[in-house]
């Protein structure tokens, strides 16, 4: 309860700002695809259970009225306006993350940025870091409120069918150095709480605070290649063993889609009343 008041008591330090009128824009990423599948448990791949639990999310916010929700991937593969964007744009894609981290690594150079990082990723392949900052680049372009990143978590295991030692969830927003941190944070507030009613918190070290500032996740704005808000949930790790059956999955998505969807809801209800500023 101590890092829940905690969070808490960050979280309305920031002011917060009134969203315009109209619906709400959000774009809901499940974490990789079926060439980099990410994590695996058994015969259980990460992305696989990234896309049951984005649909669900996404099918809750589709019926929701004051949304206007996007989804980069189904089942059969990423959604044509996503796919066509990524087949041309490549070059601007390019100078896009070229330019970003110019302007980024002069700022850490000059001391006006510096280097803050709890947790160390793995490394992404250069066609993966293209579609996530060409994600980011579209996310601005075309005005989106929030962008929502579904993954499982792992952790170095021997082998694929074994479980490891950590467990429970955490959600990912940028580090407070970076352009989109105060409303990244505010959303992740919301969500955190929901969820934290249903699950525990990553009993991980670097991530025992349930909500982790990060500088290097592309999904999130690494190298502030991104304005709109951003979050990374990590629902929990792959082997946990309420993951275990395709039922148990099932009901723990269920669980987990509605809980996201009522703390993006009730964020953005929130907002709404507020003053214009």
């Amino acid at each position: 309860m101590k890092k829940l008041s905690f969070i808490l008591f960050l979280f309305l330090l920031i002011p917060f700002l009134a969203h315009a009128a109209g619906p709400v824009k959000i774009l809901i990423v499940p974490g990789h695809d079926d060439e980099a599948w990410g994590t695996q448990f058994k015969n259980v791949k990460e992305a696989d259970m990234n896309v049951k639990l984005g649909l669900m999310l996404y099918n809750k916010l589709k019926k929701d009225k004051n949304f206007e929700v996007y989804i980069t991937r189904d089942w059969e593969d990423y959604r044509p306006e996503f796919k066509e964007y990524f087949s041309k744009n490549g070059e601007a894609i390019a100078d896009f993350i070229k330019e970003k981290k110019t302007v980024f690594n002069g700022k850490m150079a000059d001391g006006e940025i510096d280097r803050n990082q709890l947790v160390e990723h793995n490394t992404v392949n250069n066609d993966v870091a293209t579609k996530l900052y060409g994600l980011n680049k579209w996310a601005d372009e075309n005005n989106i409120d929030a962008m929502i990143h579904i993954h499982f978590n792992d952790y170095p295991r021997g082998r694929a069918w074994e479980r490891g030692d950590y467990k429970g969830f955490a959600i990912y927003t940028p580090e407070h150095q970076m352009n989109n941190f105060k409303e990244s944070f505010q959303l992740a507030s919301f969500v955190f709480q929901k969820l934290f009613h249903d699950y525990a918190i990553s009993n991980y070290p670097p991530e025992k605070s349930g909500v982790v500032p990060d500088q290097e996740l592309i999904a999130i704005g690494a190298f502030d290649t991104l304005h709109t808000r951003s979050i990374l949930i990590e629902y929990g790790y792959i082997y946990e063993r309420k993951f275990s059956t395709f039922s148990k999955r099932a009901t723990q998505m269920r669980v987990m889609a509605e809980d996201t969807y009522q703390g993006i809801k009730k964020y953005f209800d929130y907002i709404a009343k507020q003053p214009i500023k």
